[in-house]
């Protein structure tokens, strides 16, 4: 039963939480460009002041100009509207995926930290057998199997990705399966779905949340990744690293075609990196002891 101290004790820590990580600016000013890629994704199509592929020929390998301010790409597409909506399809891919590998590693993560036994020493080593391939390898293998798309890409990524959050959510289970409050409610018969929910997942969340952040940046890099080589979003929807594959053949004289992409998923990735490390800090107990002290010099 939560006492009403128990409860001020949780939303002071809470304030405490937001107090540190608003003190860190990077972290604050990671955010605000997450903010902002996000409110783009959303409204990338009311935004565009062209359509993704309106071909004007005549106007093709336009120099950044006022008209264009991204310039224009080999069929005469403004690379500006492309770029816009292209963060639509790289952001919902790595949304999907990491919400299928969040779903289905900490659900395996836990019942096996948890549960132990037969169905933790399976898990780890279907986890094992999967961290054996490289990413991009076991993803290219998914696909080959599914087809190209955009489905089968957040499939593939998601798949990949769930190991991950298996490892993380297994640890912590672990850790707080052995804890006396947790053994308290074992030895009175409590049922097991309800400690989990109830006792468990709460003192999970701090690792996950961290890890969440982390994968989304990595889910983008493997989208652009897929992309690039032809297996994830095809043609003529955009996404960042099918427009890097397009540039290749205009490296020379058209620099724009590559800049632009590149640095809508370099910013990304480093401001999903970035805010990731800053809830690590204040969430992890080590580093926020140090963030505590350096916030009373």
């Amino acid at each position: 039963m939560t006492t009403t101290l128990d409860v001020e004790h949780i939303d002071s820590t809470r304030i405490a939480s937001w107090r540190l990580l608003l003190s860190n600016p990077v972290t604050v000013v990671s955010t605000v460009v997450l903010t902002l890629v996000l409110i783009v994704a959303v409204f990338a199509e009311t935004i565009a002041p062209y359509g993704i592929n309106s071909i004007d020929v005549p106007g093709a390998l336009q120099a950044p100009s006022s008209a264009h301010w991204f310039g224009t790409d080999d069929l005469g597409r403004d690379v500006f509207s492309r770029v816009l909506v292209a963060t639509t399809v790289s952001l919902k891919v790595a949304v999907v995926s990491v919400a299928i590998a969040f779903v289905a590693g900490v659900t395996a993560g836990v019942i096996a930290g948890f549960m132990r036994g037969w169905f933790d020493t399976i898990i780890m080593r279907v986890v094992d057998v999967m961290f054996s391939f490289p990413v991009i390898l076991l993803a290219l293998a998914i696909i080959a199997i599914l087809g190209p798309g955009v489905g089968t890409t957040m499939v593939a990524i998601g798949i990949v990705y769930t190991p991950i959050f298996a490892r993380v959510a297994r640890a912590s289970a672990l850790s707080i399966s052995v804890e006396p409050f947790v053994q308290v409610s074992r030895t009175m018969g409590v049922p097991a779905p309800y400690i989990l929910r109830k006792h468990v997942l709460p003192n999970i969340t701090a690792p996950v949340i961290v890890q969440t952040s982390l994968s989304l940046a990595f889910a983008i890099l493997s989208e652009a990744s897929l992309s690039f080589l032809g297996l994830g979003v095809q043609p003529p929807d955009p996404s960042w690293g099918r427009m890097l594959f397009d540039a290749q053949a205009f490296l020379g004289q058209a620099w724009w075609l590559s800049v632009f992409p590149g640095a809508a998923i370099f910013v990304t990735v480093l401001a999903f990196n970035l805010v990731g490390d800053g809830l690590r800090d204040v969430l992890d107990p080590k580093q926020r002891s140090i963030m505590e002290a350096r916030a009373k010099k």
